[in-house]
């Protein structure tokens, strides 16, 4: 990294509270509940090359000019589309919480063509952890991407990848053998079978396992002398390794190169990619020195946020879910590798994806809420984060691809006991079905802001603006207790420590609503409608708004 000087020096304090942390024999922390926030928060994921191009000028970076297949190169989203949209108000007005964007880091350079020719446009082939890849921009727009969030109220979480290199192509060399291994390939039979190979031919493995030291690659090496930085990135793995005692095995560089974008931008979080293919210990590591690097930064920049929250980290363990979903262990959260079990939340994670839900989803209402209110609230979950997803970049199984059901789906993700994550264009109905596309990039499709022109995607949006405003005005949405107060019309309640209570109501005729509300609000309580923003008094048990819409989102009007 090259754009922001550092302090030389460490805070003692921070060291000290690092290393006192409570880490137990198998390097485990001790748990600590997820805040609030975290558990209703509402993350907003985006591929950065597929969301908006903000500067043309920045598209074939790196002399990317060769003729990908279908979706498979840099379509132009970047940094600066992120920016404009945060400065327009996009995310603000969705109730979005967090951007979770793929990674900036510089990828590598060429092509790969085993599936066609590919390039690294969704960031997670890494050929250089320490610099931003220029299709997507610049480190100073990455800082004033993350400068410009924080004063929307909105955090940014990076994708973070331990596991695996970019593949070597015509442009880039293969890293060291010492540092990456090709072969086996992974059969998923066993722990070593998930962590000690390649996921695919096309990812050499870092050798995670690994604590003897290595030397740093000549390209890497070449590459920060050209740059003007080598002296610079040698003196502060100095300064890193002589501070944490760490072997310089590849992994610890990682973590280094890692926590680096939390201690000079100010990142408030990682989302973990591959997280079930590396020694879970690891994770323990990156979570500490993330939230040494969160708190130093934080020492130099107070304020910048509404509130505080702490460093979050939350992971992709692929085929995990609550209520044990395949290979989730329902008692114990834990992750069966068939011959192992590991539990990563006790390994620093705050929260983990739940691959469940495109499952789940397809539930009864009111049995998925139920369910998941129980687990979250009473069961192993409790105290946890986790999200929920209708659609993702690599899950094949994503729900309602074909977008039949758009409005009903909506409400059933966003109103979901649990933190959830939007896709980019799940709100605008983006298409998750390319004709002729090969592999995931189907559901990788630009982002369909000329779709705004029509009353029918406005109309969309306008829906998941006003499910979003209330879930973050409201946190009992996802992390209070579930319970349903009528069948049908189906009314339920959330409440969240008797100190926030929500009532909500979807299947509405248009027109005069009345709606029994089992003595939640005491008589004469005026209550909003956030979804019409209409307000009426409690009477009688009751509450009565006349709405043309099918769902009422009801609580205390607030001054």
């Amino acid at each position: 990294m090259i754009s922001l000087p550092r302090d030389s020096l460490i805070n003692a304090a921070l060291i000290f509270v690092c290393l006192f942390t409570s880490v137990s024999s198998n390097n485990a922390l001790a748990q600590t509940p997820t805040s609030a926030f975290w558990r209703n928060a509402t993350v907003y994921f985006m591929l950065t090359d597929r969301f908006k191009n903000g500067e043309p000028e920045n598209d074939l970076s790196y002399n990317r000019t060769t003729e990908p297949a279908l979706l498979r190169g840099f379509e132009g989203g970047d940094i600066q589309g992120i920016i404009d949209k945060i400065e327009d108000g996009y995310f603000t007005d969705l109730g979005v919480d967090a951007i979770w964007m793929t990674p900036v880091i510089e990828q590598i350079h060429g092509y790969d063509d085993s599936s066609g020719i590919t390039y690294s446009y969704h960031g997670y082939w890494p050929k250089d952890w320490t610099a931003v890849d220029a299709n997507f921009g610049t480190e100073a727009q990455l800082a004033q991407m993350i400068k410009t969030a924080h004063a929307h109220n909105i955090r940014v979480l990076i994708d973070v990848i331990i596991n695996h290199t970019g593949p070597a192509t015509q442009m880039d060399v293969s890293w060291p053998d010492e540092w990456v291994r090709t072969r086996p390939i992974c059969n998923w039979s066993s722990y070593i079978q998930n962590t000690q190979c390649a996921i695919a031919t096309s990812l050499p493995d870092i050798k995670t396992e690994s604590e003897v030291p290595v030397e740093l690659p000549d390209f890497l090496l070449d590459k920060w002398q050209t740059e003007g930085r080598l002296e610079q990135e040698l003196a502060e793995l100095e300064q890193f390794f002589a501070r944490t005692g760490y072997p310089r095995a590849p992994k610890y560089y990682i973590v280094k190169w890692l926590t680096d974008w939390v201690r000079e931008y100010g990142v408030d979080g990682f989302r973990v990619d591959t997280a079930k293919h590396v020694e879970a210990e690891i994770w323990t590591i990156l979570k500490k020195e993330s939230e040494i690097a969160f708190a130093q930064y934080q020492a130099k920049h107070p304020q910048q946020l509404a509130d505080s929250q702490p460093f979050y980290m939350v992971g992709e363990v692929m085929n995990w879910g609550i209520l044990g979903f395949k290979n989730a262990i329902e008692s114990t959260l834990a992750y069966d590798y068939g011959d192992k079990r590991v539990n990563f939340f006790d390994y620093g994670f705050d929260g983990l994806i739940n691959i469940g839900f495109v499952e789940h989803v397809q539930q009864d209402i009111e049995k998925l809420y139920s369910r998941y209110s129980a687990y979250l609230n009473e069961g192993p979950m409790q105290g946890k984060g986790m999200l929920n997803y209708i659609g993702s970049h690599d899950d094949q199984d994503s729900f309602d691809r074909a977008r039949k059901h758009n409005y009903a789906t909506a409400f059933k993700l966003m109103m979901a006991p649990g933190g959830v994550q939007i896709y980019y264009g799940d709100e605008l109905a983006r298409p998750m079905l390319v004709e002729g596309s090969y592999g995931d990039v189907g559901m990788r499709a630009n982002m369909n802001w000329n779709d705004l022109s029509q009353l029918e995607t406005q109309a969309l949006l306008a829906h998941w603006q006003k499910l979003g405003k209330f879930r973050q005005q409201f946190p009992a949405v996802g992390a209070g207790v579930h319970q349903m107060l009528n069948a049908s019309p189906y009314v339920f309640k959330r409440e969240l420590s008797e100190a926030q209570t929500v009532v909500i109501a979807q299947g509405l005729a248009p027109g005069i609503k009345s709606i029994k509300l089992n003595s939640v609000f005491a008589e004469g309580v005026v209550l909003k409608d956030y979804y019409s923003g209409l307000s009426a008094p409690v009477k009688n048990n009751r509450v009565e708004i006349n709405t043309p819409y099918a769902y009422l989102l009801l609580a205390p009007e607030q001054h």
